[in-house]
């Protein structure tokens, strides 16, 4: 399996508070790659700086055979259309319609007719499993679950091969977010998709995830399979997997 993320020496800081101090991971191809560790670890930074919208201070990020230090701007807007990007609370426009969302990445960085704008927002709805009369309702209008699908829609408007999602399942009751794992395992096998996840929602992180990384007091303590995992000496690790969970 060849790497498709590859995390090596990552130190970040901001001012005097350091986040990161050496973080190396590797995400393979085909991959459900987990994110975890307790609030203010730095998950959400670290994806943040996989995507782009962030610097790291030294070490290196490499995304799809992309060395993201010394990134020429050409290169960076035609990576950026390579992977999606689910943020934690959807981060929909309010004044576009759902459908309107998902066109979005298409509207702007293709020359796609409308009619094939069209179809392939019919096809993403449907992957998700919205249906086609929700493509003209607008975000206050739709639930929380529903959010979540329209916002996975827009991530794939583009055909990417990389998946980020920031905690999918948060805020969602229990039956909303068991679907969104289902969707992620389906959309990963369906399209081919190397996904990257952060969550804390333990039913989700057995239900989907291949491998983890965990990262604590700055540092990755454990990156691996679930298997292993409660034998891990670790206070945060022994806490949040020890509690009668399989």
């Amino acid at each position: 399996m060849n790497s498709i993320i590859e995390v090596r020496d990552v130190v970040t800081s901001f001012g005097d508070r350091i986040v990161h101090d050496g973080l190396n991971l590797t995400v393979k191809k085909g991959e459900i790659y987990g994110l975890l560790g307790p609030s203010g670890c730095g998950k959400t930074t670290l994806l943040r700086e996989m995507v782009m919208l962030q610097k790291i201070n030294s070490g290196s990020i490499k995304v799809l055979g992309h060395e993201l230090n010394h990134i020429e701007n050409k290169e960076a807007q035609k990576l950026r259309q390579e992977w999606g990007v689910l943020f934690q609370a959807g981060a929909l426009f309010s004044s576009l319609s759902l459908k309107d969302n998902i066109a979005l990445p298409l509207v702007e960085y293709t020359n796609l007719s409308q009619e094939m704008i069209d179809e392939i927002v019919e096809f993403k709805i449907r992957i998700v499993g919205l249906k086609s009369e929700d493509a003209h309702l607008y975000p206050s209008q739709i639930s929380g679950g529903m959010k979540k699908k329209a916002a996975l829609a827009r991530s794939l408007a583009m055909d990417p091969k990389l998946l980020f999602l920031d905690e999918p399942t948060s805020g969602l009751d229990p039956i909303s977010a068991r679907e969104i794992d289902a969707l992620i395992l389906k959309l990963r096998d369906l399209l081919g998709l190397t996904i990257v996840i952060i969550s804390h929602d333990l039913q989700s992180i057995y239900a989907t995830l291949d491998s983890v990384a965990i990262i604590d007091e700055k540092k990755i303590v454990y990156e691996g399979n679930l298997n292993n995992i409660k034998s891990v000496k670790n206070k945060f690790i022994q806490t949040f997997f020890g509690k009668n969970n399989e």
